[in-house]
């Protein structure tokens, strides 16, 4: 295969250069690409337009390449595939797909998985002759009769459109309520309490509509602190709604009993500044997850449904542990089962409520991913869980908690042929420059020698609390199999090792996010995976900033980057609070109206550091 160059290709476009001048706590910046974000500007849609066919130009030689990339990828996805079915509320509910066909389809059989099917939605349909079209989830109400849906014909994930659909004969009731993030059903079947967002897209209203009714939606709660966000839920029991308001620190419930749609919403525990609750309703008594400073990995209460106020009340069920963060526990008639991340793996236990019984789920693998995939039945002795590794596709499986032992429901078939015995998978740790030990997973083809000479693809998110975890991805075997090293980095600024972890990347030590990355892309030069002049790198959003940062910081250690949709301009964001979602940021990144983090995001914002 030739090896192209620059030289080989028409000139690129060159924006103009319009220097804006901004200055802030007495420093002077000159930004000469200002006026790009002005998606309004005919000159700005002529310069992208021009990127855009440059691109095409650069590509139309890997053509064939393409094809054949497109090709195995699709040869490995199943495209005639349905879910596992779950039972809720007297109905076995699951989605499948059919071969040609872009969208799922949403069906239900009551009573047994071999009964008729009911097609609640068939999404394609739903989306024929729309230029775009995103079906983002729906509810059955109680009496299994209605199902409310929220899509949108603007192909974005911002907002959505409410709209409700009669189970029976397909057809929509009238109902149609924009700019709706979640829902959830009171129990009279008829009301709906859902959460809207304001024009920077932040969810902060909870309205009640009642359907068939002329009477105007109510508000019945709003949250004017633009670092919080409002969402819904309902109890497992189906005995409460929860409103939730919460920022990256703090966070508060409100609730109202199900059974009492036209009720005023109840504040659970008043907010406290550094403190996240979780509440989960059992018949007999409250757990809460929580989290303060003291314990960052969050323990987990019982407390009575009656004077709970009195924190006295409280019994600890799950303790605070340094080395081991509770991501979230799911409530049983007779169990309680918490997924646990540890040493950077996730694990999954089950407590007894009557016995005090202690179990968990035994994994195969060192390195691998696990979760509670939800399980709707209150009453149920069965936990649906999945599984997935490097070289493993994804696994469903019921866990019977009476007995002890897994039942594997459905893995994740390759058309096209798979074999995990064909890879290796290994946990290597990399030595920070601060001397801390960092994680990472690398799958390749047994075949392949240690010798220097193989190209290699590291990625990494590092941000939000958000683990980079190892699961299964059969496009990334196009790569594998062509020689390819893969490799993912736990970096601080997740929580993969803990809730400290994430502590120790973000605001004034975000730096430690990129000094992580750069000592994991140096531990496969030096464990002779690859070199540098073989080296890609990989990151989306948060994790685009991230690619931003390293290759300023080290240009002479990477040869290739993909920087999907990249977060970069962080000063000039983060300043701006008309954007969407900014104030929130701003317990992630820091204030920079604030000099010190000002200074200190400026010292590493990816646009604001290109030499």
């Amino acid at each position: 295969m030739k090896v192209t160059s620059q030289d080989d290709f028409a000139t690129p476009p060159v924006a103009a250069a319009k220097p804006t001048e901004f200055t802030e706590f007495g420093n002077k910046r000159t930004d000469n690409y200002f006026w790009i974000k002005d998606k309004t500007n005919p000159e700005v849609i002529e310069y992208l337009k021009a990127e855009n066919a440059y691109c095409d130009s650069v590509m139309c030689s890997t053509k064939a390449l393409q094809e054949k990339l497109f090709a195995e990828m699709k040869g490995r996805i199943k495209e005639q595939d349905e879910t596992v079915p779950q039972l809720n509320n007297g109905y076995y509910y699951y989605s499948r797909t059919e071969t040609g066909k872009q969208y799922r389809i949403y069906c239900r059989k009551k009573g047994d998985v071999s009964a008729p099917e009911e097609v609640i939605f068939d999404v394609n349909k739903m989306a024929e002759v729309k230029p775009a079209y995103i079906f983002a989830t729906y509810n059955v109400s109680p009496d299994n009769k209605l199902a409310a849906y929220m899509s949108n014909e603007t192909g974005s994930y911002a907002d959505f459109t409410l709209r409700v659909s009669d189970v029976t004969t397909g057809a929509d009731l009238p109902i149609a309520i924009d700019k709706v993030q979640s829902f959830v059903w009171a129990n009279d079947s008829k009301t709906l309490f859902y959460t809207v967002g304001n024009d920077a897209l932040r969810s902060w209203r909870v309205y009640r509509h009642v359907i068939g009714t002329a009477k105007a939606d109510e508000l019945v709660f709003e949250e004017p602190n633009e670092q919080f966000v409002v969402g819904l839920d309902k109890s497992k029991t189906d005995d409460f709604i929860f409103v939730v308001t919460a920022s990256f620190t703090t966070s508060e419930y409100l609730f109202l009993p199900a059974s009492e749609p036209n009720g005023k919403f109840q504040v659970f525990i008043p907010r406290v500044k550094d403190v996240t609750y979780n509440v989960t309703h059992h018949k007999d008594k409250f757990f809460i997850q929580y989290k303060d400073r003291e314990n960052l990995n969050s323990l987990v209460y019982e407390a009575p449904l009656k004077g709970y106020e009195d924190r006295s009340t409280w019994k600890v069920v799950i303790p605070h542990d340094a080395d081991a963060k509770i991501e979230g526990i799911d409530v049983f008639q007779d169990y309680l089962s918490a997924q646990i991340r540890k040493n950077g793996l996730r694990e999954i236990h089950i407590l007894g409520l009557k016995d005090g019984q202690k179990q968990s789920i035994n994994f195969p693998e060192p390195v691998y991913t696990a979760y509670l995939s939800g399980t709707p039945e209150y009453t149920s002795a069965t936990l649906r869980y999945g599984y997935t590794s490097l070289n493993r596709p994804s696994s469903v499986y019921d866990y019977d908690m009476t007995s002890g032992k897994s039942t594997l429901l459905k893995q994740q078939e390759i058309p096209s042929g798979f074999n995990p015995d064909d890879y290796t998978v290994e946990r290597v740790w990399a030595t920070a420059s601060d001397g801390v030990k960092v994680p990472m997973s690398v799958v390749y083809k047994k075949t392949l020698k240690k010798d220097g000479n193989s190209p290699a693809l590291l990625y990494s998110y590092g941000s939000y609390g958000s683990s980079s975890d190892a699961y299964f991805v059969s496009n990334y075997y196009s790569l594998i199999d062509r020689g390819f090293v893969f490799a993912i980095a736990q970096i601080r600024g997740g929580s993969d090792m803990g809730e400290q972890w994430y502590e120790d990347g973000k605001l004034l030590k975000k730096k430690n996010t990129f000094t992580d990355f750069i000592a994991c892309a140096e531990k496969l030069v030096s464990d002779n995976f690859t070199k540098s002049d073989k080296l890609a790198i990989m990151g989306g959003s948060a994790g685009g900033l991230l690619m931003g940062a390293v290759v300023n910081m080290r240009p002479d250690l990477f040869h290739t980057v993909v920087a999907q949709v990249p977060f970069v301009d962080v000063i000039n964001t983060m300043l701006d609070a008309s954007l969407p979602l900014t104030t929130q940021e701003y317990e992630e990144w820091g204030n920079p109206n604030e000099e010190e983090y000002y200074k200190y995001i400026l010292s590493y914002s990816p646009y604001d550091n290109i030499k």
